[in-house]
């Protein structure tokens, strides 16, 4: 198969979990596919990813191969591969906007985020660097909160004629102006807000819909989550919140028998434990009556490496928007946007989700 081409805005812990990955997927055979959920999707492998293109703004990654600056502070993911191959591209100066938090730039110790001095380019230029490199798809890895930044890299994906994956919680591709953008545009979109491999969101909705179908009435809810990774630090400033605490909450919300009231369900980022580095931590409790009217609860804690557990949804999300564009699909990927994004244009049950992506990858007319 041809390769992917990738451009990537941000380079943190989320892409260098990704990075990291291809390279340690590259060699082996389908015997070697622990930790995917598709060894081979569509005719592609992880191997067939290449980055060719990446913005960042950060002085410590600006100008370095991206084989190096995935490992740059202030990333602080595990290196689960010990040889990643340079790769011939060098991060570039990106657009700041609202991709930085105030409070980012002045945290202590080598938490705090260095903005570059070089020049920040414009559309034009963001638009031909990704033309010049054949860039296919871009991937959005900017912090939680970048509504501006975002708009503002959907735009040159627009201009320059790539797919769009947007793996955080700005509406792009579940908002409908956005969507018929591209789908006019004649591109696809994935998104909103990756949904980890088993991460907090999937395991609550899991739980959420079993309590559904076992007849266990849900009162109330809370999901509680810690981490020391820059995505815990940048969201300790509120305001960048809302519309991470919408994705999140819906994601839960949409697989209730009965949804519940606003205060009966808190779902949510909660704090920021610098010693716990990419290490996340959920604590997750559900009350509810069985049988008779009986009183239950559900007591659960999670501990994950928050970056590699989005990896490998990343990969298929990126094959599965090569698949998109060799089909000449326009539009929202609906059933892929669905199983790997907490806020989809369209919920569906997780199952519901996994048949629809599958269809897709096989590539089934779509059934509604």
């Amino acid at each position: 198969m041809d390769p992917i081409n990738i451009a990537v805005v941000g380079v943190g812990n989320c892409a260098s979990s990704l990075v990291q990955g291809i390279a340690h997927y590259s060699n082996g055979g389908s015997n070697d596919q622990i930790g995917l959920m598709h060894w081979d999707l569509g005719g592609y492998r992880p191997k067939d990813i290449r980055v060719v293109t990446a913005f960042d703004v950060d002085q410590r990654k600006v100008g370095q191969d991206v084989a190096q600056a995935i490992f740059a502070k202030p990333n602080c993911t595990t290196t689960f591969c010990d040889h990643v191959p340079t790769s011939g591209t060098i991060v570039r100066m990106g657009k700041v906007l609202d991709g930085v938090a105030e409070h980012m730039t002045n945290y202590h110790d080598d938490r705090t985020f260095v903005v570059a001095k070089a020049a920040e380019p414009s559309k034009e230029d963001v638009v031909q660097a990704l033309k010049e490199s054949g860039a296919q798809v871009l991937m959005n890895y900017l912090p939680v909160g970048s509504q501006k930044a975002t708009e503002f890299y959907a735009e040159c994906a627009l201009d320059a004629g790539v797919a769009f994956v947007n793996n955080i919680p700005v509406f792009i591709a579940s908002d409908p102006v956005w969507a018929n953008r591209f789908k006019q545009a004649g591109l696809p979109i994935i998104g909103d807000d990756i949904k980890a491999q088993v991460g907090a969101t999937i395991v609550h909705r899991v739980l959420t819909d079993l309590f559904a179908k076992r007849g266990v009435k849900l009162l109330r809810t809370y999901q509680l989550n810690t981490g020391g990774n820059t995505d815990f630090l940048n969201m300790l400033n509120k305001n960048r919140l809302e519309s991470k605490k919408i994705s999140k909450t819906e994601a839960v919300q949409s697989v209730t028998a009965m949804r519940l009231d606003a205060e009966n369900i808190h779902v949510g980022p909660s704090d920021y434990v610098a010693w716990q580095n990419d290490n996340k931590v959920c604590f997750l409790r559900m009350e509810g009556e069985m049988f008779g009217g009986v009183p239950m609860n559900l007591e659960m804690r999670l501990s994950v490496e928050d970056s590699p557990n989005s990896a490998g949804v990343a990969i298929d999300m990126i094959r599965c928007a090569r698949l998109a564009l060799d089909r000449g699909h326009a539009g929202v990927v609906e059933g892929a946007a669905a199983y790997f994004c907490k806020h989809p244009p369209v919920q569906y049950t997780d199952d519901m989700a996994h048949d629809m992506v599958e269809g897709f990858i096989r590539g089934d007319k779509p059934v509604h």
